[in-house]
């Protein structure tokens, strides 16, 4: 029997703790399963196209100095796309949060009179939860690229950025699409599932003449917008509807169009191991008789700005969104997607969710990590994931602290307790002396306890403990001293 369907909560400020949220996802080995076949590929892929470089660190170090550059000038690089973009018939937006973005777009729906749009995967609209209100103002929407459409057909939500239905397989993306597009006798075979995908999606393409999409760079020097891609998907969306709105995050900018040269290497690599994107699209502005005769762009802050106030933190900012951090994080691989309560998963996820959040939501989000440095490792931008990691740590921290109500938690408690042991010797010693009596209770015959009463039962839940030696060190130096001393009397 299949495993029954997760439906997670992608709302950090409603979503539970992650320690509860991954339970579910432990409990489905098939969900499992999928998620990991899914990363060994990608990651095999990347490692041998990451091989064939030998300038891959320098490029590594040239994306993280671009990159670094932008934000500390991103005031003056926005202002000049923005000045590029409208000279060349763009309209630019500012968005100062979710409601703002998703405001302006409605109404520039409404100057449309669209009942419909097609749309471009981006994670930023995912991020300020577009679809839902698109669709309660009567706007119907649909996604265009395959993973997109799994997803939205099957009523699930996303676990990866770059491969968003990683944790689902062929099979039950047959089920999905024979369900909801009356298909009988469909094959589980990849290329007919893409061909019921092209079919479903054919006639929305040459009819609906609205759609949204993203951006994966801002050039500042030419105000462009480039996107890359792997279907051709998002082509179809640039090209044939007459009103195109973009919705980007304002850290997405580049200071210069040469910098492409640069990005678009590491993040093909990064993201799906591919020496180039299938599908790279650039435009300015608008083209008489050539794509879109109407193009919007919604710049978005949404809690950017004050990530971008704060130095250590700032690095998240240099986020390209390719994913290489998560398929190498050995907790993601475990848990999937799901379990961040967000729509940005793994570890740039656990540092950026709750920045964006302001540290009112998601604190359990920077605990979601063994600190192994893989995630650093990996990123194309050299972001420090858990030095921002700590650094997030530390914030949790001082919020519980300044809360009242937790002097009275068995756990800040048990390390204030802690803190006093470890401050005085003597006090060690003796809580040696008693711990060594009182575990002596819970040890077996083989050495280890195996169960703990009271909170320590959660830890033995998933790991035995060896028992307590009879001697420690420290004594066990103290009496050969000693005995070497007599001897030498």
């Amino acid at each position: 029997m299949s495993q029954p369907a997760y439906h997670p909560v992608l709302d950090p400020a409603v979503a539970p703790p992650f320690p509860d949220a991954a339970l579910p996802v432990l409990r489905n080995p098939q969900l499992r399963k999928n998620v990991a076949h899914a990363i060994d590929v990608i990651q095999t892929k990347r490692g041998r196209l990451v091989e064939e470089k030998a300038d891959w660190q320098a490029l590594r170090t040239a994306a993280a100095a671009i990159r670094t550059q932008a934000l500390e000038n991103l005031g003056a690089y926005l202002e000049e796309f923005e000045a590029r973009c409208t000279a060349a018939g763009g309209v630019v937006h500012w968005a100062a949060d979710a409601e703002g973005a998703r405001r302006i777009i409605l109404e520039l729906l409404r100057e449309e009179n669209a009942s419909e749009v097609i749309k471009i995967k981006t994670m930023t609209a995912a991020e300020i939860q577009l679809n839902p209100h698109l669709e309660a103002a009567g706007v119907k929407v649909f996604e265009t690229d395959l993973a997109e459409i799994i997803l939205q057909l099957g009523g699930d939500e996303p676990s990866h950025i770059v491969v968003p239905a990683l944790h689902v397989n062929r099979s039950q993306v047959r089920e999905i699409f024979a369900r909801r597009m009356g298909i009988e006798n469909l094959s589980d075979d990849p290329q007919a599932l893409t061909a019921a995908a092209r079919s479903y999606l054919r006639q929305k393409f040459l009819s609906v003449p609205t759609a949204i999409g993203g951006a994966n760079f801002l050039i500042a020097e030419t105000g462009s917008v480039a996107v890359v891609e792997s279907e051709g998907n998002g082509r179809m969306c640039l090209t044939l509807p007459r009103t195109l709105i973009t919705l980007a995050g304002i850290e997405k900018v580049l200071p210069r169009y040469q910098d492409l040269e640069v990005m678009l290497q590491v993040l093909a690599r990064s993201a799906t191991g591919e020496r180039m994107n299938p599908y790279t699209s650039l435009w300015t502005g608008v083209t008489p008789g050539d794509g879109p005769q109407r193009f919007h762009i919604v710049l978005l802050d949404n809690g950017r700005s004050q990530i971008l106030a704060r130095q250590t933190e700032r690095q998240t900012l240099r986020c390209i969104r390719c994913a290489a951090c998560m398929n190498a994080c050995p907790v993601y691989r475990q848990t999937g997607g799901h379990a961040y309560g967000s729509i940005y998963p793994g570890p740039i996820g656990a540092i950026l969710t709750p920045q964006l959040m302001q540290m009112h939501h998601a604190q359990s989000l920077p605990y979601a990590s063994s600190l192994c440095g893989a995630c650093y490792e990996v990123c194309p931008v050299k972001i420090n994931i858990p030095e921002v990691l700590i650094e997030l740590r530390s914030q949790v921290t001082d919020q519980e602290r300044k809360q009242l109500r937790r002097i009275f938690d068995p756990m800040y408690l048990g390390l204030r307790v802690a803190n006093l042991l470890f401050s005085r010797a003597w006090l060690f010693h003796a809580a040696q002396r008693l711990g060594r009596m009182a575990l002596g209770w819970f040890t077996g015959k083989d050495g280890w306890i195996h169960s703990l009463p009271g909170a320590g039962e959660k830890w033995t839940q998933t790991r035995d403990l060896r028992g307590m030696p009879k001697q420690t060190f420290h004594a066990w130096w103290a009496a050969r001293r000693n005995a070497g001393g007599k001897e030498a009397r």
